[in-house]
């Protein structure tokens, strides 16, 4: 395929996440091979400091947002617009203006952001659907956006506005999920499906770490409610002192520090580290309570040789394999992810193994080749759509 000129569009949110890693990580991939990437990205941080009326405007239809896509679009002809995340000061106008102009548009679902205002379908520490299919109007009276009902009846109104304008099921060429329970979803939620792809997301090649003695058991990721930090400090309770160590920080440090041990929490590291950590465990642990898309921990926890200990629910559920590629825990259950981290820290043999085959899936699927020739063909099938009309 020639080379190709994208717009990428994200808002950058106020707390960095794996989402933000991920379009850098896919914006890295693409200039490597060629293709010319233009950025319309916005910082959330900027939301701060607006007015209640400017930040609704923006969050349903920005007219700077697509002011620039079209002096992107006039600068240089434009192939593909790849969006991520345009909630709230993008907004779908971008999808609007693309299409104007007869380009095609790809959408990645980084999250349920299009069928749950508060984007985890989670509510009070439980999975939660209610609005998944529906007009969103309980997800805007319970506040489940930042707990606050203005904030999320804005969100409610912008999602219900842009599914009866079309904007969802027309101005968006291809949807990317990032694995076949996600797509269901997606779906169940009124998306098109002859539109919505499957792309896992990737980390960059890179050999294993040298085979050496592998201690204790890691969490990477935030430490708060929804990655099951009640759960695994629960289950850390009747464990062997500092078994565990943890990369991250979050509203929930504190707590997971009184379980883990001061000595076990690492605090934020970069990539580097993390990587160092990965090499050094003999499992990761991932309990999270909601449906985890598609954590890019994961993806380094395999490109490592790393097994994963992960609760059994939504995608995480495929994504491990049972005693193949790592252990499955009922989500929400301290007794049972005590259970399997005491199996693992008794078994690192075992372990070991698990996380070979663990290895061995991420060459196959994960890594960066395999994903940009998995991305080509999505952007090949969007223009020839586009084309067809």
């Amino acid at each position: 395929m020639r080379p190709l000129h994208v717009v990428v569009v994200h808002c950058a949110y106020q707390q960095r996440g794996g989402e933000d890693v991920v379009v850098e990580s896919e914006v890295q991939m693409l200039q490597s091979r060629g293709h010319r990437v233009t950025l319309l990205s916005r910082d959330n941080e900027e939301a701060r400091g607006m007015g209640t009326v400017d930040l609704m405007q923006q969050t349903l239809w920005s007219r700077r947002s697509r002011r620039e896509l079209a002096a992107i679009c006039e600068a240089a002809p434009v192939d593909i617009l790849h969006a991520h995340n345009t909630f709230p000061l993008v907004s779908p106008s971008v999808y609007w203006e693309a299409a104007s102009r007869g380009i095609p548009v790809v959408q990645t679902l980084h999250n349920f952001r299009l069928a749950c205002p508060q984007a985890m379908l989670l509510r009070e520490g439980k999975v939660c659907e209610d609005c998944v299919g529906k007009v969103p109007w309980r997800g805007a009276v319970r506040g489940c956006y930042r707990q606050s009902v203005a904030s999320s009846t804005v969100l409610a109104g912008m999602l219900t506005l842009h599914r009866a304008a079309g904007t969802w099921s027309r101005k968006v060429t291809r949807y990317i999920a990032l694995n076949d329970f996600c797509r269901r979803k997606f779906i169940e939620a009124g998306l098109p499906q002859e539109r919505i792809l499957v792309k896992a997301n990737f980390v960059r090649d890179a050999a294993p770490p040298e085979g050496g003695p592998r201690r204790g058991l890691l969490f990477v990721g935030r430490l708060s409610p929804e990655k099951g930090v009640q759960t695994l400090s629960d289950a850390l309770a009747v464990l062997p002192p500092q078994c565990l160590r943890a990369a991250g920080t979050g509203p929930q440090a504190d707590l997971l520090a009184q379980a883990a041990g001061d000595a076990g929490m690492l605090g934020a590291l970069d990539a580097a580290s993390v990587r160092r950590e990965m090499g050094s465990a003999i499992a990761l642990v991932l309990p999270s309570i909601w449906y985890e898309n598609f954590p890019r921990t994961l993806v380094e926890a395999f490109s490592c040789g790393l097994p994963v200990i992960a609760s059994r629910i939504g995608a995480l559920a495929e994504l491990v394999q049972d005693g193949v590629t790592g252990l499955l825990v009922e989500p929400s259950s301290a007794s049972d992810l005590a259970a399997k981290m005491r199996w693992a820290l008794e078994h690192p043999e075992a372990m070991r193994e698990m996380g070979n085959r663990a290895r061995a899936v991420y060459e196959a699927q994960y890594t960066e080749a395999r994903n940009h020739e998995q991305l080509m063909a999505i952007y090949r099938e969007a223009m020839d759509a586009m084309r067809a009309g």
